[in-house]
């Protein structure tokens, strides 16, 4: 798959943040012209920076909600893919501000769907939403993608909005156009080099390097849990595919088979067994609303792409405590890093 990437040349929205940042250099790795345009890296430190990416590929500094910007810098690297990343991606930080996230997650979509209406070399484009854009009705089995979109909180209803706006514009400018429009919807990623605050993942790993106990907030909530590879090789897929035939343009999603769909406090014992001499403990503090159970059906997407999960959520865990520990030895994290890709996209 990779090799079809190539000498294409690759516009990533939200480059900068940890999805952007292993989708950048797996494509540079492929031998893509890629330029980013996102925000300065969200946190300190950040897998862009330790990566070098700054130096690797064209880097744009600007907000999503430039309209003028964003479409001068579309128009100025005439690329043939759109891959739309930036986004506030935090649930709690979406109660704290949610103006902010809804400038971003929506009008962010428009912005980037308007650039793209503009500049005649663009052939595929996927917008990159989440699990959480379907209503939540705790069920036991997977939403699928005809599903309602209705989130609750107001990161999950921002990118719920974001799904519509894709689908206006796909219907308003786009039908007779040569422009192939997909969106993909994954679950909770996981993976090494990710440092955000208020994710359970590197909470893990700043309290196992520091030597403390890991505090659970909601240890009973259900996720579908995947490496962060699982879904950009799915993203990966769909634009190769819509590239090459139109007719796979649509809606998808990408999850983990149902043994890697667990509980926050089963996924915490999965990673104080294999980080060794760490534990955790129930701190729940109520917090905002937030799902309790939560599944993605992928039928689809491994009936129409042929896409498949490669890695159980063991083999997950594995490789992030393989990154961290590198990290934390203050060793090469850009070999790791290559060296993980490659093993899941041999």
């Amino acid at each position: 798959m990779l090799s079809f990437y190539k000498g294409k040349k690759v516009f990533v929205t939200g480059h900068t943040g940890f999805k952007g940042s292993w989708l950048c250099e797996t494509l540079l790795l492929a031998g893509a012209d890629v330029m980013g345009y996102s925000l300065d890296p969200p946190t300190k430190p950040n897998l862009f920076s330790l990566l070098g990416l700054e130096k690797k590929m064209e880097s744009v500094i600007g907000d999503i909600r430039d309209l003028n910007k964003l479409k001068t810098t579309v128009d100025k690297f005439q690329p043939e893919i759109v891959i739309h990343m930036a986004a506030q991606p935090i649930v709690r930080d979406s109660y704290k501000d949610p103006v902010y996230t809804y400038e971003t997650n929506v009008m962010g979509t428009v912005n980037i769907l308007e650039a793209v209406r503009g500049c005649d070399s663009v052939k595929s484009f996927l917008n990159v939403t989440t699990d959480k854009v379907y209503q939540n009705n705790e069920w036991v089995w997977g939403y699928r993608e005809d599903e309602r979109l209705c989130g609750y909180d107001p990161y999950s209803n921002s990118k719920s909005c974001s799904e519509l706006v894709t689908y206006s514009y796909l219907n308003s400018f786009f039908q007779d156009s040569n422009i192939a429009i997909s969106s993909a919807r994954s679950g909770n990623v996981v993976g090494g080099g990710d440092f955000a605050n208020d994710r359970i993942i590197p909470d893990c790993i700043r309290s196992a390097i520091a030597g403390d106990e890991i505090t659970v907030r909601n240890p009973h909530s259900t996720r579908p849990y995947q490496h962060v590879l699982e879904c950009l090789g799915g993203y990966l897929l769909i634009i190769q595919k819509q590239y090459e035939d139109k007719r796979y343009a649509s809606n998808y999603n990408f999850g983990p088979d149902d043994g890697s769909c667990i509980t926050t406090g089963k996924l915490v014992d999965l990673f104080c067994k294999t980080w060794g001499g760490v534990n955790w403990v129930d701190k729940y503090d109520g917090g905002p609303h937030e799902a309790n159970f939560l599944k993605l059906d992928c039928s689809k997407a491994k009936a129409e792409l042929g896409w498949r999960p490669k890695w159980s959520i063991d083999d997950a865990m594995a490789r992030i405590i393989e990154w961290s520990k590198v990290f934390s030895a203050d060793k090469d994290v850009v070999e790791i890093t290559d060296k993980q890709i490659k093993e899941y996209f041999k």
